[in-house]
């Protein structure tokens, strides 16, 4: 029997995005997305894309409380992408984010990916989502998979 995790602890498991608490923390992030980028350039999926089978989603808890979500994406059989990676605001600066992203390069390791990217905002309000990947190597890259050029993204990418 496996150990509990420590009161307090962060637990990243899979999850339904459809679930109570999970599905109001992705209307919050779908919405923010909406609120502070041009609609032609949100790329956060809402529940249904979250439900593609080649995408598994995971809620961050601590406790009983959903602190986080993100979604590992496969585009190939080398290359995978993170996301819908969400963290409230109440939780943020609490290394909830850093956790998540471990758990998925560290899933996309286990699956084989040689490669993981992601695309996130270009403006100022992305700046702390970008410093975290850009402290896990992450750099610039151009579009990948579906994406076309966009003034107001950021694609990245690393090698695992």
């Amino acid at each position: 029997m496996a150990a509990s995790p420590a009161p307090g602890s962060v637990t990243i498991q899979p999850d339904d995005p459809g679930r109570g608490p999970v599905r109001a923390l992705l209307e919050e992030h779908l919405r923010h997305m909406h609120e502070i980028t041009p609609p032609e350039s949100v790329h956060a999926l809402d529940l249904d894309g979250l439900r593609r089978a080649d995408i598994t989603f995971w809620t961050a808890r601590i406790d009983d409380t959903v602190v986080g979500c993100c979604a590992l994406r496969e585009l190939d059989a080398g290359h995978g992408e993170i996301k819908s990676m969400r963290t409230p605001d109440a939780w943020r600066g609490r290394g909830i984010g850093r956790a998540m992203l471990h758990h998925l390069m560290a899933e996309a390791r286990r699956r084989g990916y040689r490669r993981l990217s992601l695309e996130t905002g270009s403006m100022a309000a992305f700046a702390a989502a970008q410093g975290l990947y850009t402290s896990h190597g992450f750099s610039p890259c151009g579009p990948f998979a579906d994406y076309g050029p966009d003034p107001n993204s950021l694609f990245m990418t690393r090698e695992l």
